[in-house]
């Protein structure tokens, strides 16, 4: 009897301890995905980004835009998984959320439009990485618009900057908050948000 209540001792610490472990594990996991910011308020680039969910790389060419586009890289949008499944689930973007836009230039043009010619056929080709703008969810941080805040790491190829300061609401809060589909966020440019 003294043996049996031993072990059952034994392994119900043992589970005790595994149990700690894991949920500390499993706490720490959930936090990762969220922003970090140093102390005077700037948000810190996320690491391993390239690694996260791809919503969508919508394009406007200045070769369709009279060659005064207002944005003529690629977009391509990545998001955090956990907070992607909290969208999925919720139908709301989470407090935390960050969508990542990191820029793409166009391969050089052979067309007056700025397309060209490949094996596919001829359209429009990535080039080089050019910039990484960021929007963050953060009522606390951001109340006065509309509860994201708007960061731009550098609009040329990287290295990156390590760190930026929020943009003014009038550089791009403003924007979305005009025209944006849900939540100052262009979800039908991105058919994972549908």
């Amino acid at each position: 009897m003294k043996l049996s209540l031993s072990i059952a001792t034994a392994v119900g610490l043992a589970l005790t301890i595994l149990g700690n472990v894991t949920t500390s594990a499993n706490a720490e996991e959930m936090d990762s995905w969220k922003p970090k910011w140093t102390q005077d308020d700037q948000l810190v680039l996320p690491e391993g980004y390239r690694e996260w969910i791809f919503l969508g790389s919508p394009i406007t060419p200045n070769g369709l835009n009279d060659g005064a586009a207002g944005f003529p890289e690629y977009h391509n949008v990545y998001v955090h998984p956990q907070a992607l499944a909290f969208y999925k689930e919720t139908g709301a973007f989470a407090e935390g959320t960050i969508l990542l836009k990191e820029l793409q230039l166009s391969q050089e043009a052979q067309e007056d439009d700025g397309s060209r010619h490949e094996v596919s056929g001829r359209g429009y080709f990535p080039g080089a990485y050019n910039g990484i703008d960021i929007a963050v969810k953060d009522s606390t941080r951001f109340s006065d618009s509309q509860n994201w805040g708007y960061f731009n790491f550098g609009h040329h190829a990287p290295p990156y900057a390590q760190t930026a300061a929020a943009a003014p609401t009038n550089a791009c809060a403003q924007c979305h908050i005009d025209n944006a589909d849900k939540d100052m966020v262009f979800t039908r440019f991105y058919r994972l948000l549908d």
